[in-house]
């Protein structure tokens, strides 16, 4: 077993470096004033991209975070709620966002490998009732983080937008790692966008850009996003640099991620066979393994420290909890380097 000259980094599919070609593509990049809308690099990332999903228009913003609180206010005002399962990125994650940015109330609403059902949903909507929070979002994660990189049943999608459409809900998707669910199982962008009226995505997680997520919907949406953006501080002035590193991630890193999706499977069964530790959940459909370290292990904390000794990093994100995440920067090698040293774990 050839041990990796440098430690093989599995925390998150955040920490990649941009490669030699997105670097080049970065250089050559032609820019412009952003706020001002004349960076045409960036219009041309925001016009792909809203195509792409089959969307009038997009917003280029520089975190996955600000795309999701921006989107936020598009469709709430405050005293409104959003409805979303009780693990979702923009609940857990985002530093209490809606309530800060937009004095929105959120209702987690727990559900297995953080996907909501109609069955979740059928008493959800508050009474038109001056006593209630006005129920007007309902926000969806696909990938879902949490939920193990777990994909939303296109199907499904369709019977929860069906449903927020009756009930006078606008849908917003947090679709970070909506790349890994169409290459996972090869539905085109176009369908995945059809179900909400704004849909989220990311350039900086599986895809390897160093900065960038961009906001996709109705172009009356984006354009009073457009203002949010500037007054959530993410006006941005030759963004274009940052813009060609995430167009030529669209051209060269989106079918990869069938390779991440490889390699966290070696991962998952490596880890499924050393004693204490428990894929949670079981199954891996992408790039993300959830595990927790359960007696005779004392915490999570130790597992990674061993496992940082010889050389591969987890993320601890609980007492006893543990995620590693696959991306660009792990090779074939790093992979069978660090699904052997899981192997060779044992509680101290």
């Amino acid at each position: 077993m050839t041990t990796p000259d440098r430690p093989v980094d599995l925390r998150s599919d955040t920490v990649t470096r941009p490669t030699r070609g997105m670097l080049a593509a970065m250089l050559a990049a032609e820019v412009g004033d952003d706020v001002f809308g004349e960076d045409p690099t960036v219009r041309a990332l925001e016009e792909r991209t809203a195509a792409l999903f089959g969307k009038e228009a997009g917003l280029f913003v520089p975190s996955g975070t600000m795309a999701n609180q921006i989107a936020v206010r598009v469709h709430c005002r405050p005293q409104d709620e959003i409805l979303l399962e009780a693990t979702s990125h923009v609940y857990l994650w985002e530093a209490g966002g809606p309530a800060a940015l937009s004095g929105v109330t959120c209702r987690p609403i727990t559900a297995e490998r953080g996907q909501l059902r109609l069955e979740h949903l059928s008493e959800a909507i508050r009474p038109d009732d001056y006593h209630y929070v006005r129920t007007r979002l309902l926000c969806l994660e696909n990938t879902h983080n949490r939920g193990g990189g777990t994909i939303y049943p296109v199907a499904e999608l369709a019977r929860l937008a069906e449903w927020a459409r009756q009930h006078g809900l606008a849908v917003h998707v947090d679709g970070a790692r909506i790349w890994n669910a169409m290459v996972a199982t090869g539905v085109p962008a176009p369908r995945w966008g059809q179900y909400c009226d704004t849909l989220a995505v990311c350039f900086s997680k599986g895809l390897g850009a160093p900065v960038g997520s961009l906001l996709v919907g109705r172009r009356e949406q984006i354009a009073e996003a457009r203002r949010y953006r500037k007054l959530f501080g993410g006006g941005m002035r030759q963004a274009g640099y940052l813009a060609a590193a995430c167009l030529y991630a669209l051209e060269h890193h989106v079918e990869r991620l069938a390779e991440d999706h490889a390699h966290a499977q070696q991962l998952a069964e490596a880890i499924a066979v050393v004693p204490g530790l428990c894929l949670t959940p079981p199954q891996v459909q992408t790039n993300l393994i959830w595990f927790e370290a359960r007696p005779p292990w004392s915490s999570a904390q130790a597992v990674a420290e061993q496992l940082r000794q010889r050389g591969v990093l987890v993320a601890v994100l609980g007492p006893r909890l543990l995620r590693a995440v696959t991306h660009l920067d792990v090779s074939a090698a790093d992979c069978r380097y660090a699904a052997e040293i899981f192997r060779q774990l044992r509680p101290a």
